[in-house]
């Protein structure tokens, strides 16, 4: 059995007060870095409504989408039920909250015998109005109203790289892959290939993102022959997004070279995001969410996917439209998916695309690799070195989304007992507070996967890692051993005793109320090719005054002297425990039990 005593053995013997609420009046004023976000699928967070379980469809899964025992289908969480939460996720310290997708979807897709159900918000039909399963447009109203009145700012996730799967093709069978077919051998000219007959005279490629020269795209069986099924021929809002003129029609993406940006993200409708139509089309779509609900930023699903010409036009115009709006700091991040601790990958897309953040995918795969890993502690030492390459370089960085787990990837606790499956659940769990100790206190904004707090711990990745917070009764989550906890899924997950939910809430407060861990720039003081001892400084802004950090990602105690700043010669303990005096001018010792951690503050005069 878990004991409480781990807490306050990591964070010290005295207990942090509860987070205070942010003033309602000043929210905006806040900049990105200031958030803790804490990310929700609203299908998988609280049912308050069961009136609209199946999205006012007749019929059975197939139609409805609605399965509450299938990880696959909808379960019944819509935006009433988030409203009614708020005080959960306000109590947690989360000061802005992230919404997975929330528009209309096409309810059911996928071939017979492997259908599945939109519950998870990326197969989009209509990109005006919130999915009927979720709610309504007044239920979006209320929920980011009530938010807002308790100075917590909303993100939506938004896709622009595709639809939902509506357009077919002839050459292949519905739901069946559809290889990608590329510009060289299918060029734009021809019909279904090089030897084809001529078409779109007079177009001149892609590359020309102009009104004129896409006028004269008209014929789209350049690579197939794509079709609307008569069912679904005015399925799509705006009514624009019906053509398939607006869409690559090339076949399935393989995630590199050109199909990267062009194909079928498994089988999606891509977007032709380099027609001038399609940019100002989206443009109105996303301006208009900002104008009608006051939203407080974009999180950008697949961005890689989407050219860049595209998102040279399209942030500065949400930008605009959110200045427009009274909303100085709106928060744009798009999601590049990578799984190693190279900067670069990410960086380029704040420069070449443009885009003003990215989420962090090189700080999770760190963490991944060092607390769920055996990988040294260098691993932080490559990741922040990478900093210099983003945009606006440090200042860059700090905006970067951070976390150690997501709804595609799978979630920390998993990684850590697939890594270490001889591991008590008390070694997995000192190593969970681990990562949340370094995602809470380090640059970049953290941002917490919902039923983290309560100790999950997922099959896997994609629709395993999608629990319920409230009763769930899928079988394969309500069977997962949780940290910190006796309990299921089977009984809702909004207590607020877990050792992890405690630890985040502590730490949240400390970090919002320390600007040296929100705005402070980063020095490493330590770090090891082996696991063991990472030490970073970061330093007030404004004052200066140091706040070390120290983490142990071995299985074993260490003391260790640490370098600070010379006139650094007291420190007040606000984790762990700390040292009250350094050992010398510019030197502390540190000290930290297996896996913990501590946040020393050096007391300025």
């Amino acid at each position: 059995m878990i004991k409480t005593l781990i807490l306050s053995a990591l964070l010290g013997a005295t207990a942090l007060p509860a987070v205070a609420q942010t003033s309602p009046t000043d929210y905006r004023a806040r900049l990105p870095q200031d958030e803790v976000i804490y990310f929700v699928l609203p299908d998988r967070f609280e049912n308050a409504d069961p009136s609209n379980d199946r999205g006012g469809i007749a019929g059975d899964r197939l139609r409805t989408g609605y399965d509450p025992t299938a990880k696959g289908f909808y379960h019944g969480g819509d935006l009433k039920g988030l409203t009614k939460r708020l005080d959960y996720i306000q109590h947690l310290g989360a000061t802005a909250i992230w919404l997975g997708p929330i528009f209309k979807n096409k309810a059911v897709q996928g071939s017979p015998g492997h259908e599945s159900a939109g519950y998870h918000g990326y197969w989009i039909t209509d990109f005006t109005q919130v999915d009927p399963h979720l709610g309504t447009n007044a239920d979006m109203t209320a929920f980011v109203d009530a938010a807002h009145k308790r100075g917590m700012k909303v993100y939506m996730d938004i896709i622009i790289n595709h639809t939902a799967d509506v357009i077919q093709y002839r050459e292949c069978g519905i739901g069946m892959p559809c290889p990608y077919r590329d510009r060289a051998t299918y060029p734009y000219q021809r019909k279904g290939g090089v030897g084809g007959k001529a078409i779109n005279g007079g177009f001149v490629g892609d590359g020309v993102q102009t009104a004129a020269n896409f006028a004269k795209l008209t014929d789209t069986t350049y690579a197939y022959t794509p079709y609307v099924p008569a069912a679904e021929r005015n399925v799509k809002v705006p009514a624009w997004l019906n053509d398939p003129i607006y869409y690559h029609n090339r076949g399935d993406t393989k995630f590199m070279n050109e199909s990267s940006t062009m194909g079928d993200f498994s089988g999606l409708d891509d977007v032709m995001t380099e027609n001038p139509r399609v940019v100002s089309g989206m443009i109105d779509i996303f301006g208009s969410w900002i104008d009608r609900f006051k939203v407080d930023g974009f999180r950008i699903d697949t961005a890689r996917h989407v050219n860049p010409e595209f998102w040279a036009q399209f942030v500065p115009a949400m930008l605009t439209r959110a200045q427009a709006n009274g909303i100085p700091n709106f928060h744009i991040f798009g999601e590049v998916s990578d799984h190693e601790v190279r900067p670069a990958v990410l960086a380029q897309h704040t420069i070449v695309d443009k885009l003003p953040a990215v989420l962090d995918f090189a700080f999770r795969q760190a963490v991944v690799e060092t607390v769920a890993g055996t990988r040294g502690t260098d691993a932080f030492e490559a990741l922040l070195d990478g900093d210099v390459l983003y945009a606006k370089g440090a200042d860059t960085a700090a905006i970067l989304p951070t976390f150690t787990g997501n709804h595609d990837d799978g979630r920390f606790a998993t990684f850590v007992r697939k890594a270490f499956p001889q591991a008590t659940d008390d070694e997995v769990l000192k190593r969970v507070l681990l990562s949340n100790a370094m995602l809470l206190t380090l640059r970049g904004v953290p941002t917490i996967y919902s039923g983290d707090e309560q100790g999950f711990v997922s099959d896997g990745n994609d629709q395993d890692a999608r629990e319920d917070m409230f009763a769930s009764k899928v079988a394969i989550y309500n069977d997962n051993r949780l940290l910190g906890t006796t309990k299921t899924t089977a009984t809702e997950s909004f207590g607020e005793t877990n050792p992890l939910f405690r630890e985040i809430a502590d730490l949240s407060k400390v970090r919002i109320t320390h600007p040296a861990l929100t705005r402070g720039r980063t020095l490493i003081r330590s770090r090891s090719e082996t696991p063991g001892l990472l030490a970073v400084s970061r330093f007030d802004p404004t004052t200066g005054a140091e706040i070390l950090l120290a983490f142990n990602t071995s299985a074993k105690p260490l003391t260790q002297a640490v370098q600070v700043e010379t006139g650094s010669s007291r420190f007040a303990t606000l984790a762990g425990k700390c040292a009250p005096r350094a050992a010398a001018p510019g030197s502390v010792m540190i000290t930290l039990p297996a896996f913990g951690y501590a946040v020393c503050a050096a007391e300025t005069r």
